[in-house]
């Protein structure tokens, strides 16, 4: 197990000291139960002593129901224990990727992070389990069983001896030959749960794509994959029962015939000649126990591995003890900016962005695909870190503030709309979670996302499902934006956030912009230029550099991209509307 991970026992730490302990009492029990069988035979029924057989048989029922009680009381705190510790990965897990940034977040895919949280902790705990209950049990019985065993035969704990290490070996040999095949598995599963949640995500494409078909042989074939590997390891391990099964055999064999030798020779009675029995079944069989728990082990380290990378990422920003929590205004400055999504080194996605943006301007961004757009805004909450260069709010280095008390300030609905479960108040309350329902109507209202709201059965109350699928773009991007206003920032980031409403809608959201809260800095990242096309200043981007700055008319003057871009939408447009 990793040190580093037993971190994660912590309050259970009591349950797993007690599982060996009460494992411990339970096969000090069924050591001794031969024991007294062994007396009742030898004893009891060859004097024919009937009290003495009443005494032991009695003896004998209050140790199987004291075994019984300490291993029922041993599996309740193993699971207690196990259960315990996999709560605590789960939680240490999840917290951790809340600290991360975007650029820790881009080291593991979606599917990784859900199968690490499900599938691995689950392994990691069904083997804490086994080793805190099965794996302590093993060793105890078998020195108690060779104990036992010498004090009644020294040839036969002699061969015993020799039986252990030579079947110990085997099995951890078979299990080291599975383990390869466990370890591909895991990654295959990572697949797999990525194919499920496109699959799902993206149902109504596929659907109208009619590509199901294509689907499920994709489905398909991972999960041949997956089986074929479980399989070959599988395989493997099945040798584990056949080599168990045969040396139990030969080994009981071989003491029938040493022990009917003594029992002839009258060194050995036959109620020892059981008893010994029972001792070699109970050490061979926790033999097996050791290898089957060493299959978990083997196992588990692959997960342990993997929930260990996450564990051990180190967030990209920390706030400092110091940090700022007070952001004064909506100022923004761009000083000699550089950014690669790679780090130092890497192909910058920015170039020396040099920028200043006053508080409480409008400021549009336009630029083609794979401009940096999005990159360019995303420094300012800090999403990302600067290569090179500064971002400054309000006059200070973002990288100074604390990143709550800085991201409160600055309210970013991103090009991927995310709704989540629950009311559409639920929803919106993401922005402020003390809010009132009428000042989350009210933003609804400056989102223009309050008419069509009206309009479901239960207005406010309706639920959103998953992914906001019961409600179109157009109406997801404007509860999103919505849910940005209501946490009343100094910056508002609308990137790309208004594509797919109307004009007229578009229009009525930057109007209620200006009028509803002109000291928030606004930056409108669009497509059209009708969306931008009456700001303080728009900002024309280029393969990562800023290719001109300036109002709608200066830019029609002097940009080449912005008159291109602007003929090509309005003149275009005019046409059309001519010939239709």
């Amino acid at each position: 197990m990793n040190r580093k991970l037993l971190r994660s026992v912590r309050e259970y730490k009591r349950q797993t000291i007690q599982t060996p302990v009460l494992v411990a009492l339970e096969v000090l029990m069924e050591v001794l139960i031969p024991l007294l069988m062994a007396n009742i035979i030898d004893i009891g029924i060859t004097q024919g002593n009937m009290g003495y057989i009443m005494r032991m048989g009695l003896l004998l029922i209050a140790m199987a129901v004291l075994a019984l009680f300490f291993g029922a009381k041993a599996g309740q705190t193993a699971a207690i224990a196990s259960a315990g510790y996999a709560k605590n990965l789960r939680h240490d897990i999840f917290y951790k990727v809340q600290d991360f940034s975007f650029g820790n977040i881009d080291h593991f895919s979606t599917s990784g992070l859900v199968t690490r949280l499900t599938t691995d902790i689950t392994n990691v705990q069904m083997a804490y389990m086994f080793t805190i209950r099965l794996l302590a049990r093993a060793p105890i019985m078998i020195i108690l069983s060779l104990i036992m065993t010498m004090t009644i035969s020294i040839p036969i704990a002699l061969l015993l001896l020799i039986t252990i290490p030579i079947l110990g070996g085997i099995l951890i040999w078979i299990a080291k030959k599975a383990h390869p095949h466990f370890v591909e598995v895991f990654d295959e599963y990572d697949i797999l749960n990525n194919t499920v949640q496109e699959n799902v995500n993206a149902a109504r494409v596929v659907k109208a794509y009619v590509r199901g078909d294509y689907e499920n042989k994709k489905f398909g074939k991972i999960s041949k994959k997956i089986f074929e590997l479980f399989t070959k390891a599988e395989k493997i391990v099945a040798w584990n029962a056949p080599i168990m099964q045969f040396t139990v055999y030969a080994v009981v064999l071989i003491m029938v015939l040493v022990g009917g030798k003594s029992i002839i020779r009258e060194t050995m009675q036959t109620g020892e000649l059981t008893s010994v029995i029972v001792y070699a079944i109970q050490i061979l069989s926790s033999l097996m126990m050791v290898t089957f728990v060493f299959v978990q082990i083997m196992i588990a380290e692959a997960s342990t591995d993997r929930i260990s990378e996450v564990l051990d990422e180190v967030p990209e920003m920390v706030d400092s003890e110091d940090a700022i929590k007070d952001v004064p205004n909506g100022d923004i400055e761009f000083e000699h900016v550089d950014f690669s999504y790679s780090g130092e080194g890497g192909n910058l996605s920015l170039k020396d962005v040099n920028l200043h943006i006053k508080s409480g301007q409008i400021v549009g961004v336009i630029g083609g695909t794979g401009s940096a757009k999005s990159t360019l805004v995303q420094l300012i909450p800090r999403l990302y870190d600067v290569t090179k260069g500064c971002v400054k709010v309000g006059g200070i280095d973002v990288r100074k503030y604390n990143l709550k008390a800085l991201r409160d300030q600055v309210s970013v609905v991103l090009q991927k709309n995310v709704l989540f479960t629950g009311s559409i108040y639920d929803n919106i309350r993401w922005g402020d979670e003390n809010a009132s329902d009428e000042e989350v109507q009210r933003v609804c209202r400056l989102a223009q996302a309050d008419g069509f709201i009206n309009e479901f059965p239960n207005k406010y109350d309706t639920m959103i499902v998953e992914g906001g699928n019961n409600v179109s773009g157009g109406q997801k991007q404007r509860l999103c934006i919505a849910r940005a206003l209501l946490k009343k920032p100094k910056i508002l980031i609308l990137d790309d956030s208004t594509s797919a409403v109307d004009t007229r809608t578009d229009a009525l959201i930057r109007q209620a912009f200006r009028e509803e809260i002109p000291d928030t800095t606004k930056i409108i990242i669009a497509q059209r230029i009708s969306s931008v096309e009456d700001a303080d200043m728009i900002i024309v981007m280029e393969n990562g550099e800023i290719n001109g700055i300036g109002t709608s008319e200066e830019l029609l003057r002097t940009n080449a991209i912005y008159r291109e871009v602007y003929e090509s939408q309005v003149k275009g447009g005019a046409e059309d509307e001519q010939a239709g």
